[in-house]
């Protein structure tokens, strides 16, 4: 997803000239002389409606449709910018609330981007004691952040076209996220950079060791991208079980791999619409639309199966926006929904797979004795269970506040059966 440029001249940081190339996939991202800004003007909060965003150049209104993955509301105030706003200036207006919406070069965009990113981070304060205490800080911190950078505008006509100066070709991408264009319509341009990243990864798709194949994830459905968890599903013992289900797919990786495995049927679920027709192109890709069926549903399907594997998000907390689902399960609902209702859903000799982390209890967020009594209280008990380490770079990360919990995470594959 990422996607740098090179060093260019115009959009200014303080004055100076900002070192060009952002990530697509992270937080953030020449031109001919800059020119003055149009006058700023101000759309009073009163005449937004709810999904409209409205602002003035001269004597003109504009309005559009506002969109937001994260849930976030239009910004109440909007000034039109271009290529000579500094950094410091974007940073002070965006701690304000004010939308920027930028009518500049779309590389001194990505630049002023991320230089207001370095002046976020620049003032986050990290607490010095407690795991817990530095993981609820650096999600507030993430919050403020997205929320900030969030304020960096751009407008899209009715097809998706980006019109600002040597910008990309953006239309495909957006048709893939958003579905056809209707009308003009404003978002934040960190969104719009991981617009353009989810597409590259549906392009080239993403390896997956496990499957001895790539995944081709869509945009606003969680990317396979670490491995180890998968790597549990394909060394499992396995046996030899007819029905398989597979409970919340999103890709559909996990059934892609069962299926491979040679169970005869996989029933995988979703309640996503993104996720469904993910997982569906995936599956149809590999050539395993004829084994494994994509179902719309909350939790699980009809009936009972000798294998249901569930991977729910692995962190207890609450979700601060919309995207944050993926990540966090609040007060543990997943987990406890699958756990709750396993065992009415195995056959008699049937086995449930749950893959989790323990990192949410690295940080104190859940006991392992809270897990074990959801297992017991719903009637199961634990055959086996599978650990791997993680291989990704924040565990090897020292600089990370949650460096401690990240180096002692460990995933596991629980082998579970009705008591």
């Amino acid at each position: 997803m990422s996607s740098n440029t090179p060093a260019d001249t115009g959009a200014t940081e303080s004055g100076t000239a900002v070192p060009g190339g952002a990530s697509a996939a992270a937080d953030g991202s020449s031109a001919p002389a800059a020119h003055t800004a149009p006058a700023a003007h101000t759309a009073p909060a009163a005449h937004t409606a709810p999904g409209e965003i409205r602002w003035q150049t001269g004597e003109t209104e504009h309005t559009a449709r506002w969109h937001s993955e994260g849930g976030w509301p239009a910004p109440r105030r909007v000034v039109v910018v271009d290529d000579t706003l500094t950094a410091d200036a974007a940073y002070r207006m965006a701690k304000s609330g004010t939308g920027l919406l930028w009518q500049g070069d779309y590389r001194n965009a990505r630049q002023l981007l991320t230089a207001m990113a370095r002046r976020v981070d620049r003032h986050r304060r990290t607490p010095t004691t407690g795991m817990a205490a530095a993981f609820e800080a650096g999600r507030a911190a993430a919050v403020r952040r997205a929320r900030l950078l969030g304020l960096v505008l751009v407008e899209l006509d009715a097809e998706h076209t980006l019109r600002l100066r040597r910008a990309p070709d953006v239309r495909q991408a957006c048709d893939e996220a958003y579905g056809p264009g209707a009308g003009p319509v404003v978002l934040s341009l960190r969104e719009l950079l991981g617009v353009i990243g989810a597409h590259e990864w549906r392009t080239n798709g993403v390896p997956v060791a496990a499957l001895g194949d790539r995944i081709h994830p869509h945009y606003g459905v969680f990317s396979p991208v670490r491995g180890e968890y998968l790597d549990l599903v394909a060394g499992a013992p396995l046996g030899s079980p007819k029905v398989a289900f597979d409970i919340g797919t999103g890709t559909g990786v996990i059934a892609a791999i069962l299926a491979r495995r040679g169970v005869e049927r996989v029933l995988a679920t979703d309640l996503e619409p993104r996720a469904l027709a993910c997982a569906r192109e995936n599956l149809e890709r590999l050539g395993l639309a004829g084994q494994v069926e994509v179902i719309e549903a909350d939790l699980f399907p009809d009936g009972r199966a000798d294998l249901v594997v569930c991977n729910p998000p692995w962190l207890p907390s609450s979700v601060a926006t919309s995207t944050d689902a993926a990540v966090y399960d609040p007060d543990s609902r997943m987990l406890r929904g699958f756990l709750a209702g396993l065992a009415a859903h195995l056959t008699e000799d049937g086995e449930g797979w749950l893959i989790l982390s323990n990192l949410g209890e690295l940080l104190g967020l859940r006991s392992r004795g809270e897990l074990l009594d959801l297992v017991d209280d719903a009637g199961l008990t634990v055959l086996a269970r599978l650990d791997t380490r993680p291989t990704h770079r924040k565990a090897a990360d020292a600089t990370d506040p949650l460096h401690a919990a990240r180096a002692a995470e460990v995933t596991s594959l629980w082998r579970l059966r009705r008591a």
